[in-house]
């Protein structure tokens, strides 16, 4: 059976290989979490409300309570990180259920790619696909929950809603348990 060739230098092969992804190209990435000593960003006008704003959506799309946010500037990925799960209840009576991590691909006037966030229609919880401003429809805002699409008003999404971490929301606790026992969780 054939020997294997001794390495010389082994110490110098395991620090390149540790030195290298130093040197290695990252994609661009804008971040504005709270840094470990607790800072916040948020009086710099670098909230997520104001991001979704700047980009043509309304601020309210997320609720009030999300912890930080990254955004690839290169693919467009946007996530958005809450404490914990929660509900949100919006001004027309729309109940909304958001996950820890919120994702999906932000354009102009546009959320794609959507995970994260439920809509509940008819006593049912669906998935929402994606969020588009219409330009032809000024003050509408669509929303893609798969088989569908649901026109709403804008308004109703310029001010965050409150999101709170159970059924007070505006579900019952059973109907709660019995959907997120549907969702895996």
């Amino acid at each position: 059976m054939a020997k294997l060739p001794r390495l010389r230098c082994p110490f110098a092969v395991l620090a390149l290989v540790c030195i290298l992804p130093l040197f290695a190209p990252r994609p661009a990435l804008s971040s504005r979490a709270a840094p470990k000593d607790g800072v916040s960003f948020a009086g710099a006008g670098n909230t997520i409300h104001q991001l979704l704003k700047d980009h043509g959506l309304p601020g309210g799309l997320l609720p009030r309570g999300v912890e930080s946010y990254t955004l690839d500037e290169s693919s467009g990925l946007l996530q958005a990180r809450l404490s914990a799960p929660c509900y949100a209840k919006y001004d027309n009576g729309d109940l909304a259920y958001f996950d820890n991590v919120v994702r999906g691909n932000l354009s102009k006037g546009a959320l794609r790619g959507v995970e994260g966030l439920s809509q509940e229609e008819l006593f049912v919880w669906l998935p929402v696909k994606g969020i588009l401003v219409q330009d032809q429809e000024p003050g509408v805002i669509l929303f893609d929950i798969g088989f569908a699409h649901k026109s709403l008003s804008r308004s109703l999404f310029e001010d965050p809603p409150d999101c709170k971490p159970s059924a007070a929301s505006g579900m019952s606790a059973a109907a709660a348990a019995r959907w997120k026992v549907r969702q895996g969780r």
